[in-house]
């Protein structure tokens, strides 16, 4: 453990010395002024810079952006990528960004889940050491080398409690007990994003797949979730709850329904539960194309409609799949999504960006 501490250290290390030759870091934003300057920005975007918020799109695997990406970033019609990472990919995609009319940072993610360049154990393999203090760690570490290669966001902790072994995802979560799933989440979460994720060194952590992925019936991806709300509340989201006390940023919605509604799309989850009940504040995104796969459920008929009910249901981000840019405008201007719903999801977007201060120093991590 004590390499893996050096090696975070060394990170920190350069990561303070690049800032330094920018010139150093801007000083950090209050709360009030944050929402002050998501008031300006809403109130200048267009409709189409609103819903290129709302848009994440995935770059190549080994780290490239896709030509579309520069394209759009240049509009100021794209909010996020998944998988662009690396300083000559970070640095030219910025670059077109600056080229907007308004200038507002691109979100980058990855999937950093046991490891970025140092690998560690699976996270069901740490579950089992029981030891918060090297979880915590090794998630720190992990942070410290995806920052350095100007990534923002990771999508972990995946804090689904897994009962069923016939599921392939058990490796990525801490198994079956709910208390050992709270503590392995609140140590993911310190890891990730520390006391203030905009620091050089910290990323954004996402608690997923909210919520009842580890609960499919039969142990087969995707499946339907069917469960008292008694077992929902008792077993399944107090891992989830936990991470909003713990400060976490983000939530990605699940693939399943549960009970008849598809997560991504459920407005008892996303809504009541997580706005409602436990104030989060932060940025929920949609697993990989789940917005569009509200047709394979049976919801929708179309995008439009995948649209409407992601939109209403209060999944912020699309990842992947389009139906938001393609759609919404229309739905707006049809009444069957308000402006007001837009207007909340690109501000918990712009919120997010701005907590990690990217519109003051986005590439301040290479």
């Amino acid at each position: 453990m004590r390499t893996y501490v050096a090696v975070a250290i060394v990170l920190v290390a350069l990561g303070v010395g690049c800032q330094a030759q920018a010139g150093g870091s801007s000083p950090k934003l209050t709360e009030a002024e944050i929402e002050s300057r998501i008031n300006d920005l809403l109130a200048n975007m267009t409709m189409a810079e609103k819903l290129g918020q709302l848009l994440q799109l995935d770059g190549l695997t080994t780290g490239e952006y896709r030509p579309e990406h520069i394209e759009l970033a240049q509009k100021g019609l794209l909010g996020s990528t998944l998988n662009v990472r690396g300083a000559r990919m970070v640095n030219e995609l910025h670059n077109a960004t600056m080229q907007s009319r308004l200038k507002i940072p691109i979100l980058l993610g990855f999937d950093v889940i046991h490891g970025y360049r140092t690998l560690f154990p699976i996270p069901l393999g740490e579950t089992a050491s029981w030891d918060l203090e090297a979880v915590e760690r090794a998630s720190a570490i992990a942070a410290a080398e995806a920052a350095s290669a100007g990534l923002h966001w990771t999508f972990a902790p995946m804090v689904d409690v897994m009962r069923d072994p016939r599921w392939g995802r058990v490796m990525e979560g801490s198994g079956e007990d709910v208390h050992l799933g709270i503590e392995m989440a609140k140590a993911r979460i310190r890891g990730f994003q520390g006391t203030d994720y905009s620091q050089k060194d910290k990323v954004l952590a996402c608690a997923k797949h909210f919520v009842g992925y580890g609960a499919a019936e039969g142990g087969r991806d995707y499946n339907t979730v069917d469960m008292s709300e008694r077992r929902l509340r008792e077993h399944y989201l107090p891992p989830f709850k936990a991470s909003v006390e713990a400060g976490v940023g983000s939530f990605m919605t699940a693939f399943n329904d549960l009970n008849g509604v598809p997560a991504t799309a459920n407005q008892f989850l996303l809504r009541q539960i997580l706005r409602e009940e436990w104030k989060f504040d932060g940025l929920v995104i949609s697993d990989y194309n789940a917005v569009q796969e509200l047709i394979n459920h049976g919801m929708a008929a179309d995008g439009s409609e995948a649209a409407m009910y992601g939109l209403n249901g209060g999944t912020d981000m699309e990842m992947l799949s389009r139906t938001y840019v393609d759609s919404a405008a229309r739905l707006v201007e049809t009444g069957k999504v308000t402006l007001a719903t837009i207007d909340t999801a690109v501000r918990h977007v712009l919120r997010i960006k701005f907590r990690l201060g990217t519109f003051t120093d986005a590439i301040k991590k290479l």
